[in-house]
């Protein structure tokens, strides 16, 4: 009997010690039965593949990728040993070149400027940046942490377009606002926008730009859903929704139906705004659309501060898998067609490019900058830093580490303080290294970057550059003379309809 109450009073201080510590979520919500995952992953560490390394879709990120975000988020050493475990000899096999002159890494961290010859409140933004999550999608104390992170290192914090919450300023971090096309947060009773709502919130400090969603990568062409199950009166409230009921968005935007009525809202915005920097977020599918799009920037003579490129490999927790697997361009081929097409209509001196889409590490950041990008956005990385262990029951509101459950008994398992400091230490640990990436390869800032730092292996013996691999089209080359590869898109592209116009 004393042995046996022994088991029990050591079992007890063991539940007890899981619930008061703040740095695991799983033993906040599963006390001593959540050691039986970590008893695994050190018995058997390929476990991890199934309890902390998938994806939402299901696909898991590179092993090596997994454990360099788990490591930078909570403060420890990133080197591996015993070399990659990479196939580097694989075709489609992708490397940058280093110098044999490398340069001296820069102790401080460079950034970008976002805003356009319209805009009068320009903002510096980092080179990596919280990609788009809803307070809805994620739970409140989610959002809270990822916003204390944002507001530790100085980097932004995009809303994602279930509107703009006293958790995503809870941080003092700064904001993007997502604007989808339910319009939540700017809504009015009918669903269309809402000026006045918009120009209130707008107003707010901690707005620093404003992104007005298309089109999202994981399910481009279709609107957001969030399930009836995560709807609760606090988050109807803030979308203006029924509550219990699934929350799905339209399709389209009700604001504007052709190109040219789209780049004149995106004035509106900014005009709204107070002329802060206003920009468009999609996945890109068709290229007359895009160029569409072009066409009607250069005929009101006005344009988007900013284009965010979001690749069909990004993640969503409410997704249709035909539109997961087999909708929408990958985001190296949307990045570099957005380049081309704002390039070679000479507007691309005006307009920054975000790219997003499984960026986690520093090679990511400057293979995206080599690829045309200005600067990236994370969200599953971020997601992992806070604890996401890709259990991948986001949809049904059983979290088991409370990042996207809209239980509160479960979001409390995590710990704001602490998971805060491990989004700070993540995001600056992962620009550190692609700044240190790109002293490696000769370059001292993003604009020393070419496309022949980055190559791939095409065949078994066959090495090329992006350069020799991609089109690359000259400043105004549309303008002046389109290249045969550009000419019939170029033709068929209207400002007044985003359908082809086949009289072109």
């Amino acid at each position: 009997w004393w042995a046996l109450a022994a088991v029990v009073a050591l079992t007890a201080g063991v539940g007890v010690y899981d619930l008061v510590q703040r740095r695991h979520s799983i033993l906040r919500n599963y006390p001593v039965l959540g050691h039986l995952r970590y008893l695994l992953e050190s018995l058997r560490p390929e476990l991890q593949q199934y309890f902390v390394e998938r994806n939402f879709d299901g696909r898991p990120f590179d092993r090596d990728v997994r454990t360099v975000i788990y490591e930078r988020a909570k403060g420890i050493h990133g080197e591996l040993s015993f070399g990659t475990e990479r196939d580097i000899g694989q075709v489609g096999y992708e490397y940058l070149v280093h110098s044999t002159a490398p340069l001296s890494e820069p102790t401080e961290l460079p950034r970008v400027t976002i805003g356009g010859p319209d805009c009068t409140k320009p903002y510096s933004m980092s080179l990596l940046n919280v990609s788009s999550m809803s307070f809805g999608a994620l739970s409140a104390n989610a959002i809270k942490a990822l916003n204390h992170g944002a507001g530790l290192g100085g980097f932004a914090h995009d809303t994602g377009e279930g509107g703009l919450t006293p958790y995503h300023l809870d941080g003092g971090g700064d904001l993007v606002w997502e604007l989808g096309s339910g319009y939540f947060g700017a809504r009015a009773e009918n669903g269309n926008f809402d000026p006045d709502q918009f120009a209130d919130k707008s107003a707010h400090e901690q707005v620093k730009a404003i992104s007005l969603k298309l089109s999202q990568g994981a399910k481009p062409g279709v609107g957001g859903v969030l399930p009836a199950a995560k709807v609760s009166e606090e988050i109807a409230r803030y979308r203006g929704v029924p509550a219990h009921e699934k929350c799905v968005s339209p399709a389209a935007h009700s604001a504007f139906t052709t190109p040219r009525e789209l780049v004149r809202f995106v004035a509106r915005l900014r005009e709204l705004s107070g002329g802060k920097p206003v920009g468009i977020k999609l996945c890109v599918g068709s290229r007359i659309e895009l160029l569409a799009l072009c066409k009607a920037m250069l005929d009101e003579g006005t344009a988007p501060d900013f284009v965010i490129v979001d690749g069909a490999e990004g993640g969503t927790a409410a997704a249709p898998l035909e539109y997961e697997d087999n909708v929408g361009l990958p985001l190296t081929d949307g990045l570099m067609t957005v380049r081309n097409a704002l390039v070679a209509t000479g507007l691309r001196t005006r307009i920054s490019i975000g790219a997003s889409g499984k960026v986690a590490t520093g090679n990511d950041i400057v293979k995206r900058l080599i690829q045309g990008a200005d600067y990236t956005n994370s969200a599953r990385a971020m997601m992992m830093a806070i604890g996401c262990i890709q259990a991948q029951r986001c949809h049904t509101n059983t979290c088991p580490v409370g990042v996207a459950t809209q239980d509160r008994k479960r979001a409390r398992a995590l710990d704001v303080a602490d998971k805060s400091v491990r989004v700070q230490r993540f995001q600056e640990s992962t620009v550190r290294q692609a700044v240190q990436l790109m002293a490696s390869m000769g370059a001292a800032s993003s604009a020393d970057l070419t496309t022949d730092m980055l190559r791939k292996k095409i065949s078994p013996t066959v090495i090329r550059s992006y350069r020799e691999i991609y089109e690359w089209l000259e400043p105004g080359e549309l303008l002046a003379e389109p290249p045969a590869t550009w000419r019939a898109d170029w033709r068929a592209a209207s400002s007044d309809s985003f359908r082809p116009n086949p009289g072109r």
